[in-house]
């Protein structure tokens, strides 16, 4: 069992930066691929990016290629995701999410485990 809590968010101005953290509960941390998904008012819950349980393999969609990196401490069950020059489109609650054996990264029906959320809103 894991429980997921996020933290970071906020309301910033375009062009400005956050630290998004999860920190996770369980002795089994490093074995879970980690995700990053956000959900805007109305529309569905999309992938931003994810990192495999050694961190050797990162994944972003398209949009925040460049802006946003992914990382992980598995020392201290927290995984990041730092995310730059923020637009306006990027608002949305931000999700932690876990899950083991994942084959599609993207898809949020094969993380087991999902966190409560963090806020961020980009205006100005």
């Amino acid at each position: 069992q894991v429980q997921l809590v996020e933290s970071g968010g906020g309301l910033v101005q375009p062009g400005e930066s956050l630290r998004l953290s999860c920190a996770a509960s369980g002795p089994t941390f490093s074995f879970y691929t980690m995700g990053w998904f956000r959900q805007a008012p109305g529309k569905e819950r999309e992938f931003v990016a994810s990192i495999a349980w050694n961190s050797g393999t990162t994944y972003y969609t398209d949009s925040v290629k460049g802006r946003f990196t992914i990382s992980r401490d598995n020392a201290k069950n927290t995984v990041y995701l730092q995310v730059n020059n923020l637009k306006p489109e990027d608002t949305a609650a931000y999700y932690c999410a876990a899950g083991r054996f994942i084959s599609e990264y993207a898809n949020r029906r094969q993380y087991a485990y999902w966190g409560q959320g963090t806020q961020v809103t980009v205006s100005s």
